[in-house]
């Protein structure tokens, strides 16, 4: 169920990223579905009543690896945010020169614009 909500997310950004003309609006589609991707990675390595994966020699090593969470999905997110946040400075970046250049954030007057 909440893996289908992950999916309904992206399908909100990507459909912002697909109909919109104002390019703010479809940098915060790009965000949304950068979101939604994180949530799905981290959903992956959840576990019920799951514990950190630090070994306190109090559990057998069999229990211990079928009861800790994964740690790897939760790293892939942190690389995942900061390059996400990059990418997104990146892009507002750029629609910042495009309004000075051009003066609107409208993509259809903007190739009017140029010819």
């Amino acid at each position: 169920m909440i893996y289908s909500l992950c999916f309904v997310l992206f399908m909100i950004g990507l459909y912002c990223v697909l109909t919109r003309k104002n390019i703010i609006k479809i940098v915060i589609g790009l965000v949304i579905m950068e979101s939604s991707i994180n949530l799905f990675l981290v959903l992956l390595g959840y576990k019920n009543d799951g514990i950190a994966p630090i070994n306190d020699k109090t559990l057998s090593p069999l229990e211990f690896m079928a009861r800790s969470v994964d740690p790897l999905p939760q790293a892939l997110v942190l690389t995942s945010i900061v390059i996400g946040l990059g990418v997104t400075t990146l892009a507002i970046a750029l629609c910042i020169r495009l309004y000075e250049k051009y003066g609107t954030f409208d993509i259809s007057q903007i190739r009017r614009l140029q010819g």
